[in-house]
C-alpha cells in the first residue's frame, strides 16, 4: 500500500467492516481496529453476526474516513482468524496499548478471537493533497 494511504489507516482507529455470508445479504459494522504489519486487526466475540459471516466467506471490507473534509479509504481482502498463540498475544498487547476500553474490561486469549485482514486492494479519495 502507498504510503499516504497506510499514515491515513495508522492515525485513525474506527472503521465500518462489511461481511457478507453465504446468504449474500451484506452486514456493516463499526469497529475498533489497529493497522499493523501492513494488515488491519479488529476484535471480535463469539457468536457475533460478523464473525459468522467471516467463517462462511472468508471476505471482508474496511472504510476509513473523515467527513470534513470527505476523504478516506475502501480496503478489501482475505480474513484470516487469530484465536490464540504468538501473534494473537501480539496483537492483544497492541490493543491493550492503544484502546482504554480493552484495559477496562481485559480477555484472555481463547475468550475472544482477532479478525486479521490482508489487503489486496484499494481505492481512496480526497487523501493525497490533504494529509
Amino acid at each position: 500500500m502507498e504510503k499516504y494511504i497506510e499514515e491515513f489507516l495508522k492515525k485513525h482507529d474506527i472503521c465500518r467492516l462489511a461481511t457478507a455470508g453465504n446468504d449474500c445479504m451484506p452486514h456493516v459494522v463499526p469497529v475498533s481496529y489497529i493497522y499493523y504489519d501492513e494488515k488491519i486487526y479488529i476484535s471480535t466475540d463469539f457468536g457475533t453476526k460478523k464473525l459468522k459471516n467471516i467463517k462462511e466467506n472468508p471476505k471482508a471490507a474496511v472504510v476509513v474516513d473523515d467527513v470534513n473534509p470527505n476523504k478516506g479509504i475502501l480496503v478489501w481482502g482475505m480474513v484470516k482468524l487469530i484465536e490464540k498463540g504468538q501473534e494473537y498475544k501480539k496483537i492483544y498487547e497492541l490493543f491493550y496499548k492503544k484502546f482504554p476500553w480493552v484495559r477496562a474490561n481485559p480477555w484472555k486469549e481463547g475468550e475472544a478471537p482477532f479478525i486479521e485482514i490482508e489487503p489486496i486492494g484499494s481505492a481512496s479519495w480526497g487523501l493525497r493533497t490533504s494529509l
